[in-house]
C-alpha cells in the first residue's frame, strides 16, 4: 500500500508514522498492495485531527476523527475505517474478487444494509459560478448543491463542511 502522510500546522513525528503504517497494515489485507492511503494530521488550538482516504480504482474510504492525541486520533480513524468495510462486506467483496471476506471476519457483524430510493428529483443545470452555486444553497438552506460550472462548463457539487467552510467536488475522467 502506497501512504502519504502530510502535516498540516505540524509536523508529523517518526513513531506516528511508524504507527500509522503499522495500523493500515489491518486495511491493507482487504484492498492489497496497490491501494493508495493519504494520512493528513492537523493541529488545531484545542484538538488533533486524523483524517484518512483510501483508495483503490474508483473505489473511495475516508474517515475523520479528532481527539486530545494525534495517535488517539489514528486509531479511531482506522477503527471507523474497519467499520464501514464490514458495513459494506459484501458490495465490495464483489469489487474485490481477489480477498475472500468471509476468511477476514469469521464472524458476522449482523446484516447487511440495503438502500433504498424514496425520492428522485430532476434539476435544471444552468452555468453558475461557484460563489453564485454556495449562495444559492445557503438560501435554501441545503447542504449541498449541484450546479454547472460556469468557468468549465464541468458539473459541480459545492458542499458545507463540518469546519464551516466550503468544499467544491469537481469530476476528475480516467
Amino acid at each position: 500500500m502506497n501512504i502519504t502522510i502530510i502535516g498540516r500546522k505540524c509536523t508529523p513525528r517518526e513513531s506516528f508514522k511508524a504507527r500509522a503504517e503499522e495500523k493500515l497494515k489491518k486495511v491493507e489485507k482487504f484492498f492489497g498492495p496497490d491501494a493508495t492511503a493519504k494520512i493528513t494530521a492537523t493541529v488545531e488550538k484545542n484538538a488533533k485531527i486524523c483524517e484518512i482516504t483510501l483508495q483503490r480504482k474508483s473505489m473511495l474510504f475516508r474517515a475523520q476523527e479528532r481527539s486530545d492525541d494525534l495517535e488517539d486520533a489514528l486509531d479511531k480513524c482506522v477503527d471507523s475505517l474497519i467499520r464501514q468495510i464490514r458495513k459494506n462486506k459484501t458490495r465490495l467483496e464483489k469489487k474485490l474478487r481477489d480477498v475472500s471476506f468471509d476468511e477476514v471476519f469469521a464472524a458476522d457483524d449482523g446484516e447487511e444494509e440495503t438502500f433504498e430510493v424514496v425520492r428522485t428529483k430532476s434539476i435544471v443545470l444552468k452555468p453558475e459560478t461557484v460563489d453564485e452555486a454556495i449562495l444559492q444553497m445557503n438560501m435554501l438552506g441545503h447542504l449541498f448543491y449541484m450546479f454547472r460550472n460556469a468557468e468549465n462548463d464541468e458539473i459541480c457539487v459545492a458542499y458545507k463542511r463540518n469546519d464551516g467552510g466550503y468544499g467544491i467536488i469537481e469530476p476528475e475522467y480516467e
